[in-house]
């Protein structure tokens, strides 16, 4: 059974290169991945005043969200995310299963603004 997903891409490190690279990697692992476009955002709540370049996609896949999930982290790992720059606010990337189907995750991130203005473009 295929599902339907949605997820989000966020950077504030090297942000457009972190982003093509888990564009790539997203790429090897599902297919027909359709993205939104690229849009600059100004930190929430965050200990840098770094900017971040955030981006929806959304695909179909035959993972349940948990194995979706485990997959993304695992992409963050190898575009080389660690706690270490998590404490210090740096964040090379982050991927966070927003919809699974009906089922919604990250409730607080649907509200935020570069989620409404990027959802229509999918």
């Amino acid at each position: 059974m295929m599902h339907s997903v949605i997820i989000s891409l966020a950077s504030n490190h090297d942000a457009k290169q972190n982003l093509n690279e888990a564009r790539r990697c997203l790429a090897q692992i599902f297919s027909n991945v359709k993205y939104s476009n690229e849009l600059l955002t100004d930190p929430i709540n965050a200990k840098r005043k770094d900017k971040y370049l955030n981006q929806l996609a959304q695909f179909e896949s035959a993972f349940d969200a948990e194995q979706i999930n485990s997959r993304l982290k695992a992409v963050e790992q190898q575009i080389g995310r660690t706690d270490e720059d998590r404490q210090q606010g740096i964040v090379r990337i982050d991927l966070d299963l927003l919809q699974h189907d009906e089922q919604r995750y990250h409730l607080k991130d649907w509200e935020r603004p570069y989620v409404q203005k990027l959802l229509p473009e999918l």
